[in-house]
């Protein structure tokens, strides 16, 4: 009987959903979560249905961003019924750990989280679940590629060179367990002045597409600084949630929102894009 390699993990898709999309940072502090609540409402209202599991287990920030408290359902003893909010269904160890209280955990740990909230939730038919990551390149990166075909990862950055060098990491990181990046998000990119409407570069200018061409990846999209998507993710109100679409979100002038719902474009075009090239061509025979 044939064995595996020690090391060898078996991935299984997960039932109902088309793909699987990792939203990743090299480094903390660059909005990373941000970007996967408002990617996932943007996604939503663009007609797609969407989860998004909160993987970040030591900072589990997504339930504060999307305003809810709600405690996931148990259905049976190992299935659990996510919670909804935006039309985005949603699972975080916020909702079953809620409180101050720091989660402690090793890497065993932590793999259980994952294999629970991947295996055990009833997501149900979904155009795309969203994974938002801890930043770096750790225990939960690691046991989330070893669990399931991922179909691409999202990695965002600022323009810093600080954070662009652990982008790099990250880049590499999914490179070597043959996940694909679909692109880079450019967060923070620039601040547009509301006085004259010039575009001032707080973290730099251009790094984005710099490192993006570099790596032989899309720039996804740069997202501006805008007090109304930090104003979102504290109150439970996001940017995206607050317009319909894209064309609401440029006709009622909120860039942020504008910036938003031209990456969720950009991502599902990437992910069409790449999973188009795995299949391959339909051939017909008559």
């Amino acid at each position: 009987m044939a064995t595996r390699p020690q090391g060898e993990f078996v991935k299984q898709p997960i039932a109902g959903v088309k793909s699987v999309v990792a939203v990743a940072s090299g480094k903390g502090g660059v909005g990373k979560t941000t970007v996967a609540v408002n990617l996932a409402i943007a996604l939503q209202r663009g007609g797609a249905r969407v989860g998004l599991m909160d993987g970040d287990v030591y900072g589990p920030n997504v339930p504060m961003m999307l305003g809810t408290s709600e405690q996931p359902r148990a259905l049976s003893e190992r299935r659990i019924l996510p919670v909804e909010a935006y039309g985005v269904k949603m699972i975080s160890i916020g909702l079953l750990a809620p409180g101050d209280k720091p989660m402690i955990w090793r890497g065993p740990m932590l793999h259980s989280v994952v294999q629970q909230f991947i295996r055990s939730v009833e997501w149900g038919e979904l155009d795309y679940l969203l994974i938002d990551l801890p930043p770096g390149t750790g225990d939960v990166q690691l046991s989330l590629v070893q669990t399931v075909p991922l179909t691409g990862a999202v990695v965002v950055t600022t323009p810093s060179q600080v954070a662009l060098a652990d982008v790099r990491k990250a880049i590499e990181m999914f490179r070597q367990v043959d996940v694909p990046v679909l692109g880079i998000v450019e967060n923070m990119s620039y601040f547009a002045c509301p006085h004259c409407g010039g575009k001032i570069d707080v973290f730099g200018e251009g790094e984005g597409r710099r490192m993006a061409d570099a790596f032989g990846v899309p720039l996804l999209g740069e997202i501006e600084i805008d007090p109304r998507i930090r104003i979102g993710g504290d109150t439970g109100k996001p940017v995206a949630a607050q317009v319909d679409s894209a064309t609401a979100a440029e006709a009622a002038g909120v860039p942020g929102a504008k910036s938003i719902y031209a990456v969720a474009h950009a991502v599902a075009a990437r992910v069409e894009e790449v999973q188009a090239a795995s299949t391959g061509p339909v051939v017909k025979i008559d």
